[in-house]
């Protein structure tokens, strides 16, 4: 097994260990789940993501297996003299695989992406009950500076 993940594009065989680590996440209150009823859902997903070339979906490998996920978006704005954004969401590291490094190394790699595609700012949200995902984030250089909501439709 490598000391460092993998980080990729994910690919069609991924798509079961994504929604397996979303589904095993009891904060995010999203309602995933494995049930193959929702499969139809997940795959329309999918190839929105992979089809898009503003959306992308990694994950994170280590030893042949998916540990980390993210969705990293690339925004154009009007704001900041019309700079464009990239927006960090979903990131999820398999809960027995947290602390080690692979949190940390899927910003980089996002971080690098959006550089890459002219992004002069990430952004990211994150559940309020998630006091240890603030500190890490903070940790790797990101402040608290808005207020945000949400409204299901």
């Amino acid at each position: 097994m490598s000391a460092e993940p993998v980080i990729r594009r994910a690919v069609h065989g991924d798509l079961d260990a994504v929604i397996a680590l979303h589904a095993a996440d009891s904060i995010g209150g999203h309602g995933d789940t494995t049930d193959p009823a929702a499969r139809p859902s997940y795959e329309k997903a999918f190839a929105a993501l992979t089809q898009s070339p503003d959306h992308m979906l990694f994950v994170a490998e280590m030893g042949g297996e998916v540990v980390g996920t993210f969705v990293l978006s690339i925004l154009p704005g009007i704001t900041g003299r019309g700079a464009t954004r990239a927006v960090l969401r979903a990131v999820q590291v398999r809960e027995d695989r947290r602390s080690g490094g692979i949190g940390a190394r899927m910003v980089k790699v996002a971080e690098a992406e959006a550089r890459r595609r002219d992004a002069r700012l990430m952004e990211l949200t994150s559940n309020v009950d998630r006091p240890a995902a603030h500190r890490f984030y903070e940790r790797l250089g990101y402040a608290r500076t808005h207020a945000g909501f949400k409204k299901k439709l």
